[in-house]
C-alpha cells in the first residue's frame, strides 16, 4: 500500500498492459526532467558506493568505498596484465553489480570506452553466454569458474566455437586447470587467473607470465598457471601464522593472507564492534591460507575455514577439486571435510557429472591416485545433479555442508 508508482524500464509504446495502479514507463517519468546535470564538486574520499560480502561464513559485512580508491583500483584494473580493456574490445560481465562493484569493470569499461555486456539473470545459462560472445562480438570476459564450466559444456555439446573472444579472466574461487586446457585448445582463449576480495575492490593479485614462458616445460607451465598470481602494483601482501608471525616466502610455507593498499578497506561499515579481520593496524586479514613463492606469485591453497585437518595434517580442497576437474566424466567438483572418529576430519567428494555420463566411485577414486597424496585421497564419493550456488555464483561450501 505505500507503493505510489511503478516505474517500468521503457518508453509508453512498449508499457505493459497491467493491472498495477500507478505503472509508468521511465522514459514518460523523466520527460519534465533538464538534460543538464550539475556535477557537485566533491571531497575524492567522499563515500562513492557501499557493497555486502555475501555472506557465506556468517552476517553479510558492509564494504564501504570512496571515490579515490574507486578511482585508484581503476588504474589498477585497466593494466594490459589485468584486465587490459581498450576501446577496440568488447566486455562480458559474468559477475553482478553487487559482487565488489562487478569486480569494479564498470568503471574501468567506460573508462577506456569499452563496450560492456550484462547477462542479466542468465549469467549461468552457457546457451546465452555463447550467443552473446557471437552476437556481441565479445572479446573480453569476466566471470567465477563455476560460468566458465557451464559455457564449456554447451560449447562442446553444441559443437560451437567461442569466437571472437580472446581472454577470459576468473576469480571469486580457484580455477581448475581442465578448464584453462578446455579454453586454450579448443577455442584458442587465454584464462587469466586472479584473486581479490570485495574488502580489496577487488583486485588483489593477476597471473601474468614472464618472458620465455613458453618454453618452459609443460608440468611447469601448468603448476604456474593454477596459481593466483603477484600484488597488483599498490596491494602488499604478507602470509602469517597463527600467532601473527610472518612467514617466509619459499613456496612451501602455507599462512594466512594478509593485505594492505590504497583500495583496501580499513575497517567494515557500522559493524558496531572492533574486526577480527583488522586486528593489526593497518593489515586486512582475508581468511585465505596462501604459499608465497621467493618471486612474489601466490597461491591459495584454501579458505582457513574450508581447510581439512586430517591426523594434524592440512589437506586442501582446492587442489582435491581442481584434479577431480580433470576427470573427463566430471563436470564440477567439490571438497568438504565430514567428522571423522579417528582422524578428527576426512574429505568427502561431491561430483556433478557430465551431461550423459555416470562415472562410479571407483572410477574417480582411481583418477585421483597418483595425481594427489595418498592420503589425501577421498573416503567417498557422492555424485548430484547440482552443487548449491551463493548468489555470485561459487559454490556454496556452508550450504553443501548442511
Amino acid at each position: 500500500p505505500a507503493v505510489e508508482q511503478v516505474i517500468v524500464l521503457t518508453d509508453d509504446a512498449h508499457l505493459p498492459a497491467s493491472t498495477l495502479d500507478g505503472l509508468r514507463s521511465y522514459e514518460s517519468f523523466i520527460a519534465d526532467e533538464p538534460e543538464h546535470y550539475d556535477w557537485p564538486d566533491l571531497d575524492e574520499n567522499t563515500a562513492s558506493s557501499l557493497c555486502y560480502t555475501s555472506g557465506t561464513t556468517g552476517n553479510p559485512k558492509g564494504v564501504l568505498f570512496s571515490h579515490r580508491s574507486t578511482v585508484l583500483h581503476n588504474y589498477a584494473a585497466l593494466v594490459g596484465d589485468a584486465f587490459g580493456c581498450t576501446r577496440r574490445d568488447t566486455i562480458l560481465v559474468v559477475v553482478p553489480m553487487f559482487h565488489a562493484n562487478a569486480w569494479g569493470l564498470p568503471y574501468a569499461a567506460p573508462t577506456v570506452g569499452t563496450k560492456t555486456v550484462f547477462p542479466g539473470p542468465k549469467m549461468g545459462d552457457g546457451a546465452t553466454l555463447a550467443a552473446l560472445i557471437a552476437e556481441e562480438g565479445i572479446t573480453l570476459a569476466s566471470g567465477v569458474p563455476t560460468v566458465w564450466q557451464l559455457l564449456l559444456n554447451h560449447a562442446r555439446e553444441a559443437g560451437v566455437k567461442l569466437a571472437p573472444l580472446r581472454k577470459v579472466s576468473v576469480g571469486g574461487s580457484a580455477c581448475p586447470l581442465s578448464i584453462m586446457e578446455e579454453f586454450r585448445e579448443r577455442h584458442g582463449v587465454h584464462v587469466l587467473h586472479a584473486w581479490g576480495m570485495t574488502e580489496m575492490s577487488p583486485v588483489g593479485t593477476l597471473n601474468t607470465f614472464p618472458k620465455g614462458f613458453e618454453q618452459w616445460p609443460r608440468a611447469e607451465q601448468d603448476a604456474l598457471r593454477v596459481k593466483q598470481g603477484q600484488p597488483a602494483f599498490g596491494v602488499q601482501v604478507k602470509i602469517v601464522d597463527d600467532a601473527g608471525r610472518e612467514l617466509p616466502w619459499d613456496g612451501k610455507t602455507a599462512g594466512i593472507v594478509k593485505v594492505r593498499g590504497p583500495w583496501v578497506c580499513s575497517d567494515y561499515f557500522k559493524l558496531g564492534h572492533p574486526s577480527e579481520s583488522h586486528a593489526e593496524p593497518g593489515w586486512f586479514a582475508t581468511g585465505d591460507v596462501a604459499t608465497m613463492s621467493p618471486d612474489g606469485v601466490m597461491q591459495i591453497t584454501d579458505r582457513a575455514k574450508d581447510v581439512i585437518k586430517s591426523g594434524g595434517e592440512w589437506i586442501s580442497s582446492i587442489d582435491l577439486e581442481n584434479v577431480a576437474c580433470g576427470h573427463p566424466k566430471v563436470l564440477q567438483a567439490a571438497v568438504i571435510g565430514i567428522r571423522h572418529p579417528k582422524w578428527d576430519e576426512r574429505p568427502l567428494l561431491v561430483v556433478v557429472p557430465r551431461n550423459g555420463e555416470t562415472p562410479t566411485r571407483e572410477e574417480i577414486l582411481g583418477w585421483l591416485e597418483g595425481r594427489i597424496a595418498k592420503w589425501w585421497i577421498p573416503d567417498d564419493v557422492v555424485l548430484v545433479e547440482k552443487l548449491p550456488l551463493t548468489a555470485t555464483g561459487k559454490i556454496s561450501k556452508l550450504e553443501l555442508r548442511r
